[in-house]
């Protein structure tokens, strides 16, 4: 799962994980940067417009609805009938076959199917061939609508920033490990009414107290500890690398270390977008990612106690083989995967997105999660790694309809017609 959320735009404007100043850093700045990333400057890319289909009339999903049985469903239009592209179901088939080994054997916490409802698929799904893939989704899947439809989405990618292995000049920022001291504490083994929620914090003599929060490690609370497993060059860069939640360090030799989430510190996250809309700093049009990137390399002291003001910390750990991995467990696909609530949407499951912006248009794979996704309808596109990729998930905000693919007889399972 990504830095547990990271939307690329919806992360930054109140949802998701925090970024890092060097250690020892004074609480009102410091200096400029660095060194900018290998991506810097990319510009967000100006969407082409699109006309999004018209979902069925329903009402929303009432205060309190928590899965997708209780939100209600509706049938939508057939698969065959809706505009997907061959490149699309392509790139859709084979991220499903990535995901058919854990869906089969997963409990659909929707409410909406069993394991064994996807076998047939993806038994299907291993003998077809890419030319073939549209066909299979019109065979083997029907479209429901959760509740009323009405899709958000954002986007999210895989960064490369500037940093090394070790500390050396113009590389001071510190990526932590997971400290030993975390602890994580499940509430519902010790009652009944906190079944599912838990917290994060550390022990201190007899109590469990809140972990160091984000300004408490930034001046040295976890320095000397020997978690440092790399070093960034620029803590502007690094804190969008934590929004994304994994991604690439370009080492001074040119090589490549790939680093993934590896857990958070448990404090509440404060979206620095929204607070930085609220206070003027930022006009609507400005608070893209690379908005408040601007904003924070033009203005390091103030850049740096905004930053601060959200106390939530990612840790990470370094990732080898593919990826990076989603929430599923199997590398995510750019222009394929898509993050999703997992009470909405069974991990695994096809979606069909019809939005207002023609590039987030088209069918995906439900292969990760974010706390920055929750609710029906929610979803966070990825675009993979490279300059392409940050200025389409940087900008990207759609709204439009989207229709749930679920093994043909579900509904009717489901329903009792």
């Amino acid at each position: 799962m990504r830095a547990w959320g990271v939307a690329a735009c919806a992360a930054l404007l109140g949802a998701c994980s925090s970024g890092v100043v060097p250690a020892g850093r004074p609480a009102t700045g410091g200096t400029t940067p660095a060194r900018p990333g290998p991506s810097s400057g990319v510009p967000v890319r100006q969407p082409v417009a699109a006309t999004p289909l018209t979902p069925a009339p329903a009402a929303p999903v009432p205060a309190g609805v928590t899965t997708a049985a209780a939100a209600g469903l509706l049938p939508g239009p057939a698969v065959e009938d809706l505009p997907i592209t061959m490149a699309a179901a392509a790139r859709a088939l084979n991220a499903f076959k990535l995901s058919c080994a854990t869906l089969v054997r997963r409990t659909d916490a929707t409410g909406l199917t069993r394991g064994a409802d996807w076998q047939p698929a993806c038994d299907a799904a291993r003998t077809t061939q890419d030319r073939d893939a549209a066909t299979f989704f019109a065979r083997n899947f029907e479209t429901v609508q959760v509740a009323d439809g009405k899709a958000f989405a954002t986007g999210y990618y895989e960064p490369e920033i500037h940093g090394s292995r070790t500390r050396r000049p113009g590389y001071e920022v510190p990526i932590y490990a997971r400290p030993t001291d975390l602890v994580d504490v499940d509430l519902g083994s010790f009652t009944d009414t906190l079944a599912g929620k838990s917290i994060r914090g550390r022990v201190d003599g007899t109590k469990l107290v809140p972990y160091h929060d984000r300004t408490a490690i930034e001046q040295g609370a976890l320095a000397g500890r020997g978690l440092e497993i790399a070093w960034a060059a620029d803590p502007v860069e690094l804190f969008f690398l934590q929004i994304q939640g994994s991604g690439r360090l370009r080492l001074p030799d040119g090589g490549v270390m790939r680093i993934g989430y590896a857990s958070q510190n448990g404090r509440d996250y404060t979206g620095i977008g929204k607070l930085m809309l609220d206070r003027g700093l930022l006009q609507k049009g400005q608070a893209s990612m690379q908005g408040i990137m601007a904003y924070l390399r033009a203005n390091p002291e103030e850049g740096t106690a905004i930053m601060r003001e959200n106390k939530s910390y990612v840790f990470f750990r370094e990732l080898t083989g593919p990826g990076p991995l989603g929430a599923l467990g199997v590398p995510v696909t750019a222009q394929a995967t898509v993050a999703t609530d997992p009470k909405f949407v069974p991990l695994g499951a096809p979606v069909f997105l019809s939005m207002d912006r023609q590039d987030a248009n088209g069918l995906w794979i439900a292969q990760d999660t974010g706390g920055a996704i929750k609710g029906s309808n929610r979803f966070d596109t990825f675009w993979g790694a490279g300059d392409d990729a940050r200025a389409i998930a940087g900008g990207m905000a759609a709204r439009g309809t989207a229709w749930l693919l679920l093994p043909k007889g579900t509904l009717a399972r489901l329903t009792g017609n």
